[in-house]
């Protein structure tokens, strides 16, 4: 269902212009209205921000001023500023993502979507190495066993490890949805797969109960903030 403020706005011939500032923002604003996550939301800024600022490198700032030349030399430069194999082919779908939007939502006459011309980005296939165990084993130890932080850090970094799910997956577990005493977890996917079961072992679970039993509520995310009236962000857990 598209946004119907965003076809108002349209609407309005003041706005039918091509600037590529205001329409990135129009994007977020209709991405956000179709309720995506925070996280993909953040995911579309923050590699956008990236191209806007090639831009201006280029001295473009109209969406008509970007031909299949100009997403080749961002993704060169991309390259250049140190982003990896992943990082680039992530800048190219966030902006592949605005542009067949952008074609859908003004239908511009006589306009030729330039990202059609432009292959994706490869991303290497070589497996990647394992974090070593004695640097797993470290950054546990690291954990203060004597607050609520360290506790529940401590159990999040055993859990991920049992688990091995995805970062949002994982944060979106609810109390609902763990038996910290059979050490069964539904995986709620958010990637269209259907939900799964896991199980994590002895020291796991006795690490989850510890921190259970420091929650003064009952807020329904399993893992909360320092404060416990918060689901734990994405963000949050990456700081960690």
């Amino acid at each position: 269902m598209e946004s119907s403020t965003v076809k108002q706005w349209i609407k309005n011939p003041l706005c039918l212009d091509t600037y590529l500032l205001t329409w990135i923002e129009a994007f977020l604003f209709d991405r956000k209205a179709m309720n995506v996550t925070k996280e993909m939301l953040y995911f579309y800024r923050a590699h956008l921000n990236l191209f806007t600022k090639f831009c201006d490198t280029q001295l473009i700032t109209k969406i008509d001023q970007i031909e299949p030349g100009s997403i080749r030399q961002y993704l060169i430069w991309l390259e250049n500023k140190g982003h990896n194999p992943g990082g680039v082919n992530a800048c190219y779908r966030a902006l592949r993502a605005f542009l067949f939007w952008w074609e859908k939502e003004v239908e511009p006459e006589g306009w030729k979507n330039p990202i059609r011309k432009v292959k994706e980005p490869k991303i290497g296939l070589d497996p990647l190495e394992p974090v070593p165990l004695d640097t797993v084993k470290a950054l546990i130890d690291v954990c203060p066993r004597d607050n609520f932080n360290g506790i529940r850090d401590k159990a999040i970094f055993m859990c991920l490890l049992d688990t091995g799910a995805r970062a949002s997956e994982f944060l979106n577990i609810n109390l609902a949805d763990i038996n910290p005493y059979t050490g069964e977890i539904l995986i709620r996917s958010r990637k269209g797969r259907k939900p799964r079961t896991v199980f994590i072992g002895q020291k796991t679970r006795k690490a989850i109960r510890r921190y259970l039993k420091l929650r003064n509520n009952n807020f329904p995310a399993l893992w909360v903030t320092d404060e416990q009236t918060e689901r734990l962000t994405y963000w949050g857990l990456k700081s960690m």
